[in-house]
Order: C-alpha cells, then structure tokens, then sequence
C-alpha cells in the first residue's frame, strides 16, 4: 500500500506513512491536489497519561493512519499527476487525439505541448496561404518531421520556419519546381537527414544540384517517378551526399549503367561516389542492364538491398556480379524480370548467403533452380515466386524440408502446384503468410 501511494500519488498535506515503527512526513508536490474532506486526516489519536493504556496507544495510532491511507486512495483524481507523467500518457496517444487532449484545459495543453509527446512525430500540412503561427506551434513541441500534403506558397517558408528540422517529404507536390526548391534551399541546413521528392516531375539535375551543395547530410533520398533525373544528377549526388545510405530512382528511366557508376565510385577523378549505401531501388530503370550491376558489385559493398524489379535488361549474368560482390545483402528484388532463370538461382546460391527476402515473381524459374537455393539460403524468411507457372510440388517440398525460417511465400497464379504441396507449406514451423491470390492472406 505504502508503495502504491509514493509510486502513483502524493496525499494531501500532514499525511503520515508508518514504516518499522517510525513516522515519516511525505514530500509535498508543487501541484494542487485534491481538498476533498474525505483525505484530511481524522482527529488525532491524544497520548494517553495513563502508563496502563500507553500499550494501546501504538495500535490505535497505526490504525487511525490506514484509514487516512484508504480515504485518499479513493479520493485519485488525474489532476494530481505531475505534468510528466501526463505527458507520458498522452505520448501514447494518436496525433489528432493529443489535440483534443490539447483543449482540455490549461495543465492537459502544457503537458500535451511537452516535446516528449510528439518526438518522431511527422506533421502534414497544407501550405495555402502563410501561416507562421503553425510553424512557431510546431518548434514549441519540437516537431522535426513535416510531410507537406498541398503547396501554394514559397517552400522557403517550411525550411526557415522549422528549425531543426530533420525530414521533409514532399511526395505529390505536382507543382514543386526547380525555381522553388533553389530559392528554399540557398544556406547549408545540417540537420536535415531526408528528403522525400516522388513524384515531383518537374525536379530536373538543377535542383540536385542545389540538394547536393546544401543538405550534405542527407541519410535518405527519394526520387521515385522524378522522370527528368539523369545520369549527370546521379554525378552531382555523388559528388556532394556522402553520407547517404537510402536512395530510391523509381521509374528514372534517362538512367542507365553509367549513373550506377558514379554512384558507385567508378569516376573517382570527378566524385567519391556514395559508398555508404544501403539501399538502393531501381525499379522500373529500365535503361539499367548487367554491366550496372557490376558497378554496384565492385563499389557498393555496404549493400544491404535493391529493388530490381521491372529492370527487363537484367539477366542471369547480372546477378552473377552481384553475387560476387554482394555478401552483405539481405533483401534482393527481381520481380518480372523476365530474362532471370535457373542459372541465376545457381548464382544466388553460392554467393548471397545472408538474403532473408527474395522476389522472383514472373521469372522464367523451375524446380531446379528453387531447388538449389531452398538448400543454401537456410536464413530465408520471405520467398515471392508468384506467377512463376512453371514451379510443380516438388519445388514445395523441397522448400519445406530445408527453409525451417520460412515465414511468409506468394504462391500466386502458380497452376502447376497441387494441395499436396500447400499442406507442406502450411506444415511449416514458422509460416505466418501463404499468399494464394492477389489479396488472399493466410
């Protein structure tokens, strides 16, 4: 009891604990607490003058003590909790929900603008006219994340607005320019880490440029759909962000093997290159062919995955360098790459020992070749060989017997396979996910 009530409360003043025959005053918080009757202490026990009745005194006293503890136990009420602990209750709550608890009250909103309430949170916004009374709100709760949903003003007012800010994601804004991302971007911001442009189609090599020159420490960079990139923009990030580790080029399609390779090192006389990548995704980059794969091979060995989907120049050569080079990597994606058969598979197998994910949808694969690497990539926990309709039962089986952490495998539009080898599958230790069509889960 003693310990519940130092833990969760403080009662109300002149409140005794009795501990081992000794009485302790409690500390009293700088906050209000509850004046209800119920929680003053009951009249005092009087000293007894009377030597034979001293032996009760002790209990009497003790007793009135528990009964004061039990009246202010029931008298709980949440205004007695510190602002930090209201805070920590509020951390847990949703974004629009720690609004509300915002407007209850004077306390709830100063515990709810404390910065541990919203730490990792990303506002989004919409930017139509100016609005510096958000920006200022925003600094207050330290919040470092902005998505900016809809733009209508200048970008520079996000960035000088925001200090510290340390990810800004502009995914959608159709009408982020060249002109607006150099007048924004004109100093150094060293705290900014990521920076999201998909589908910003009218960003050009220019305002890479600037992104190079300026956020020097830059993590992540997403250009996804930013279909004018080319391969002197590739030159110009690895020239200046030598500290990223995540860039996505979804769907560049002027990119080709060349711009791997100043990514990759390969034009040291002009840039380092980015050779502290991680991830790196080419979806779509449909120019990218064997000879990048090499690139990445030979210059990106802190690799860790790549998304090669849809990169219909690949081939089973390709993946031969990657895996000569490649060790380090856990996540490999070549979905619908439709030149990637068996002997690839073979490759895989003797060289990309720590792949725990690996996409082969649409590939020109057989038994044979899930075969040979259900033997050797004994660390696999998600396979996605779906549309791959050449695959019978007797890759399944193979699968179950080798593959113990195996968790999720896409099974989709593969005709060949019958009953006998999904009741493999689902036999599997460790399965959570069986994918047997476009949206149906196990």
């Amino acid at each position: 009891m003693e310990d519940h009530l130092l833990m969760t409360e403080l009662p109300p003043p002149g409140t005794l604990l009795h501990r081992s025959g000794h009485y302790y005053q409690l500390h009293q918080p700088h906050l209000a607490v509850s004046t209800n009757p119920s929680t003053v202490l009951e009249t005092p026990v009087p000293y007894p003058h009377n030597k034979k009745h001293c032996s009760n005194y002790g209990i009497a006293r003790h007793l009135s003590d528990l009964r004061t503890i039990e009246n202010v136990t029931t008298s709980t009420h949440i205004s007695s909790l510190y602002p930090e602990i209201l805070a920590h209750i509020f951390s847990y709550l949703c974004v629009r929900d720690k609004g509300r608890a915002a407007q209850v009250c004077v306390s709830w909103r100063d515990a709810a603008y404390h910065r541990s309430v919203w730490r990792g949170i990303e506002a989004r916004l919409h930017l139509r006219k100016q609005a510096p009374a958000v920006f200022a709100s925003l600094v207050r709760r330290g919040v470092k994340r902005v998505q900016i949903l809809s733009l209508r003003r200048g970008l520079g007012d996000v960035v000088k607005g925001i200090t510290n800010l340390e990810s800004l994601n502009l995914s959608g804004c159709y009408n982020i320019t060249d002109t607006g991302l150099t007048s924004a971007i004109c100093t150094e911001y060293s705290s900014l880490t990521e920076l999201n442009l998909s589908l910003c189609k009218q960003v050009t090599d220019n305002s890479l440029g600037r992104i190079a020159q300026y956020l020097k420490n830059l993590e992540s960079l997403e250009l996804g759909g930013c279909c004018n990139i080319t391969n002197t923009g590739l030159l110009l990030i690895a020239w200046g962000l030598k500290k990223l580790k995540r860039l996505d080029l979804r769907s560049c399609w002027h990119i080709s093997d060349a711009g791997i390779g100043h990514l990759a090192g390969m034009s040291r006389e002009t840039a380092v290159g980015n050779l502290a990548l991680e991830h790196l995704g080419l979806q779509d980059c449909q120019r990218v062919s064997d000879e990048a794969l090499k690139h990445i091979s030979v210059g990106l060995t802190c690799l860790k995955s790549t998304n090669l989907s849809f990169c219909v120049s690949i081939t089973d050569s390709g993946l031969k360098h990657l895996a000569e080079g490649g060790s380090r990597i856990s996540s490999l994606d070549v979905s619908f790459c439709d030149k990637i058969g068996d002997l690839a598979l073979v490759y895989i197998s003797q060289g990309l020992f720590n792949l725990k994910s690996l996409s082969l949808s649409a590939c020109q694969v057989n038994d044979e070749g899930i075969c040979k690497i259900a033997k050797t990539l004994h660390e696999l926990e998600t396979l996605n060989v779906g549309q791959c309709s050449r695959l019978t039962d007797k890759a399944l089986f193979t699968i179950g017997e080798s593959m113990g952490q195996l968790k999720c495998i896409d099974l989709y539009g593969c005709t060949k396979i019958t009953t006998s080898g999904l009741e493999v599958i689902m036999k599997m230790p460790q399965i959570t996910t069986l994918n047997l069509g476009l949206w149906h889960v196990r």
